[in-house]
């Protein structure tokens, strides 16, 4: 018996390369992998080098045409950024993979590891990897050119104060700093009477304005110059100019009010001291303790002026002093201050100690004077008011002499001064001589009003020794919790104490 079986199973042969010769399964182009690809290449067309700019200053990529985008090394943005330079000559292939090649940070060289797929011979696919290498170039964007030109700017605020002393502006740097208002400065520039802030757009320059009416009691106005016009697209190029005038009013000026703002403050005297200047005038009337604040609207609507600059302060010793502890209050009077204590004092000029010749006086400063203590004031009595107020006032009105602050030895409180502020950089130019004797005049400030020091950083002077902060008879210090720790980074790490922390 005879048994019929099947056909054989059937099996794919192999065919033979049309250049090589070598077997291989059948494919539309009859070729094997190595002639297809000596034949056709899919990635011609596509560059294999391109490049990049990048600026240093703001570590921003150039998008073109004039975009500039913040991306990080082998982001998906900066892969994205990479492809577009490339996306035209990619539009005939099929973009499989990419990625990128790791190189050093500091070689300016950026390499795209690529995958792409096209249809060839006879409908047949090929799949390709290559690599495209760019190039980093360093090229300074329009902000970073226009900061560091200092010269272009859109806006300016223009900070004046007409006064001889700086206090103010001293007082006004350490708030910029303390609420980083300066960063976006193109330019600071100082001049023999305020203080002149440059700034790249109007936005900024009006943010600084708002600060200072914020800060300081003063008013401002602006104004704007056309620079160019597209008459085409309609745009206008404008630089605006925003001037602030400060209230020309420090701390320690003896000031004469008119009549009718003494009366609306209470019935105050009309000669008062300025004791403090923050974003309001902080008055004192030295005969009764009486206080008042005045803003700067006030101000402008019931000017006046400081009857003496501070070159004019004399020195006085006390030659007796009673506190007075009970002093009745006029009719309609307003608050007192009960920082200060009111007395009576005999004073002396240390220049006419030969002489018996003594000045009776009230003082705001009874809590810190003592007799045989110097201090410095103004002397009312010997000298020419220039004041349009003053001249009307009834002589039995207007004393002797005011006291302003006691007086300590300054070259002592400077050696002990165991702190220190930080500065804006800025441009100066027509500096005085005494500017540095107006600084340490703002700094002895500091250390005398504790209410100043809580809108100022003070930091730690490592330099001077730690001394104890329990000397009664010397003058007002600064305690060691209200400064701060002036910050330092290093080179190196993990050098230094660090280091030993680290291996411990």
């Amino acid at each position: 018996m005879e048994y019929l079986t099947g056909p054989p199973a059937s099996t794919q042969g192999n065919i033979l390369c049309c250049q090589c010769g070598v077997p291989i399964p059948p494919n539309p182009a009859n070729m094997c992998v190595g002639c297809l690809r000596a034949q056709v290449d899919i990635t011609e067309g596509i560059p294999k080098q391109g490049t990049l700019h990048f600026c240093k200053q703001c570590e921003r990529y150039l998008q073109p045409p004039g975009t500039w985008i913040q991306c990080t090394l082998e982001s998906r943005e900066l892969l994205a950024l990479c492809l577009k330079k490339i996306k035209a000559s990619l539009s005939k292939v099929r973009l499989i993979d990419a990625g990128f090649i790791w190189t050093e940070p500091h070689s300016k060289r950026l390499k795209l590891k690529l995958t792409v797929q096209k249809e060839v011979i006879n409908g047949a696919v090929l799949q390709q990897v290559f690599v495209v290498e760019y190039i980093v170039q360093s090229q300074m964007c329009e902000d970073c050119h226009r900061i560091e030109a200092k010269d272009f700017w859109k806006a300016v605020v223009q900070v004046r104060q007409k006064t001889l002393h700086k206090k103010t502006f001293y007082y006004l740097e350490q708030l910029i700093l303390k609420h980083r208002l300066h960063q976006n400065t193109l330019r600071i520039k100082e001049i023999h009477d305020g203080l002149d802030f440059y700034y790249s757009s109007k936005q900024q320059a009006q943010k600084m304005v708002d600060f200072l009416q914020c800060t300081v009691p003063s008013r401002s106005k602006s104004s704007q110059r056309l620079i160019s016009h597209d008459i085409h697209s309609n745009v206008y190029n404008y630089k605006s100019t925003f001037s602030v005038e400060i209230v020309p009013i420090c701390k320690d000026n003896v000031v004469c009010l008119s009549p009718k703002l003494a009366q609306s403050l209470g019935n105050m005297s009309q000669i008062c001291v300025c004791i403090r200047v923050t974003s309001t005038i902080h008055l004192i009337d030295p005969s009764t303790l009486q206080i008042a604040e005045i803003d700067g609207n006030t101000y402008w609507r019931h000017p006046f002026n400081s009857l003496f600059h501070p070159k004019q302060l004399e020195e006085f010793i006390i030659m007796d002093i009673n506190r007075v502890q009970d002093k009745r209050k006029g009719a309609g009077a307003g608050a007192r201050s009960n920082k200060h204590t009111l007395a009576e004092a005999w004073v002396q000029k240390t220049s006419e100690l030969n002489t018996d010749h003594q000045y009776f006086c009230c003082t705001h400063l009874g809590h810190i004077l003592n007799p045989g203590d110097l201090v410095l004031g103004f002397d009312l009595a010997n000298c020419n008011l220039n004041d349009e107020f003053a001249n009307k006032m009834n002589p039995h009105n207007i004393p002797d002499v005011v006291l302003i602050k006691k007086s300590y030895d300054r070259t002592k409180r400077q050696r002990r001064r165991n702190w220190k502020l930080k500065e804006l950089e800025r441009d100066r130019e027509g500096m005085d001589t005494d500017d540095e004797r107006q600084y340490q005049d703002f700094l002895e400030d500091l250390e005398e009003d504790e209410a100043i020091r809580k809108n100022v950083n003070i930091y730690r002077n490592a330099d001077v020794p730690v001394e104890s902060d329990t000397d009664d008879d010397g003058p007002p210090r600064i305690s060691l919790a209200e400064m701060l720790e002036d910050l330092h980074i290093s080179q190196d790490a993990t050098g230094g104490e660090g280091a030993n922390m680290m291996t411990e």
